[in-house]
């Protein structure tokens, strides 16, 4: 009699086990209560889906924030060139752009997620469009025997856990894979959002909608006075604080947010140092003497910026361009160069793209991904305490924790 495997969720963690578990030979259910698989892997990157990271297994390990070497054996298992190859002999074409982020050609999520709900049809994976309760255990060997359900009760040999963690609860992560875990006697680390945007002290509202292509953001731990992270690229202003990729990479260095903890400073120029920046300003002040200050800072930066620059400098935004004395200007550069936002506190975890925390990874064997107090029990992706930064790193620990869960 062959096995039965049942994956509960159908995220990308449950779909690649599920997928894994049917072609090597085991009966395989997914229960799922939404009305289709992949659900919040449809809305990844922005509904492009960074699929993975097309990078060495080294690489890979240093982008995991949380329990990187409890992710060993699985990544050596199946790396993100193994899971590149696997996506396009189902026939989705890849590309790699900046930061070696893998996405479709198509940049549609909806091509991954379609391949990966074809691919489990055709080897015969049923969905069963239902809510997990509980798992079942025989209390004498402490093995699984079966889920219960909302509308029932399902046998089965094999426990798949791929229930995610509380972000995006629209999307089914609402937290009951802890639960159940929990019940078998297992540990949840603490929970905490993580690549999640940030509210500031500033009042950023002013400039909310806007969305900085090219600066330099930097992470101050200003308790420990320590840089936890600077990279040129993109993010947004917000009504509560700041978006984008480069808060949510920010996001995941940072640890308990306490008032002056963490200060992010901005620099809007990062192609000009101090020197060439005022050289610039003096052509722009030269040209147009007449007009104000706040018209010369609108020839350097978007409107919206324009007032918060002016009164993070202390010059007056109708000021003389040509009676901008040396001292406003170097103010104006310091704000160009150095603006700072003082944090405040995460945004809500259901608006964060990963959970930190889950099920303790000293609960789970490596190899299989199985519980080491429940026979039969495996956990795969987000629900298990392990967490990466962005640019596909978190996928890829769903599909390789899900590979070593189901084959193994």
């Amino acid at each position: 009699m062959n096995k039965k495997t049942i994956i509960i969720g159908g995220g990308a963690a449950g779909c690649f086990a599920a997928i894994f578990s049917a072609e090597n030979g085991s009966e395989t259910v997914i229960i799922e209560p939404n009305d289709r698989l992949g659900k919040k892997l449809s809305i990844t990157g922005k509904g492009r889906c960074n699929i993975t990271n097309d990078c060495d297994r080294d690489t890979f390990l240093k982008n995991i924030s949380r329990n990187p070497s409890f992710l060993n054996g699985a990544i050596s298992r199946f790396d993100t060139k193994d899971c590149m190859d696997f996506i396009e002999s189902l026939g989705v074409p890849l590309k790699t752009e900046r930061g070696n982020r893998v996405f479709p050609v198509s940049d549609k999520a909806s091509d991954i997620v379609n391949a990966l709900s074809e691919r489990a049809e055709r080897l015969g994976v049923k969905i069963i469009r239902d809510r997990a309760v509980k798992i079942n255990c025989s209390q004498e060997e402490k093995k699984v025997i079966g889920v219960k359900t909302e509308k029932g009760f399902i046998h089965g040999d094999k426990v798949v856990l791929a229930t995610g963690g509380l972000s995006y609860p629209a999307t089914g992560s609402t937290g009951d894979g802890y639960k159940m875990a929990r019940a078998l006697g297992h540990t949840v680390t603490p929970l905490s959002p993580s690549l999640v945007p940030l509210e500031t002290m500033t009042d950023c509202l002013p400039m909310a909608g806007l969305n900085i292509k090219n600066a330099l953001f930097t992470l101050l731990d200003n308790e420990k006075k320590k840089k936890l992270f600077s990279e040129q690229g993109e993010f947004t202003f917000e009504r509560y604080g700041i978006g984008g990729p480069l808060t949510l990479s920010a996001s995941s260095r940072m640890d308990y947010i306490t008032e002056g903890r963490y200060t992010v400073s901005i620099d809007f120029k990062p192609a000009l140092d101090e020197k060439k920046l005022d050289l610039r300003l003096l052509r722009e002040i030269s040209a147009a003497p007449s007009k104000t200050a706040y018209d010369i800072m609108r020839t350097l930066l978007p409107e919206k910026l324009v007032s918060a620059i002016i009164h993070e400098a202390v010059v007056p935004d109708c000021r003389k361009a040509g009676e901008i004395t040396a001292k406003e200007r170097k103010a104006l550069i310091s704000a160009l160069k150095d603006f700072k936002l003082d944090i405040k506190a995460f945004r809500p975890i259901k608006e964060a793209i990963i959970t930190d925390g889950g099920i303790c990874v000293k609960e789970i064997n490596p190899a299989d991904m199985q519980s080491k107090l429940i026979k039969g029990l495996h956990f795969a992706g987000e629900i298990i305490d392990v967490s990466g930064y962005t640019g596909g790193f978190n996928l890829q620990i769903a599909y390789s924790t899900a590979k070593a869960a189901a084959v193994l």
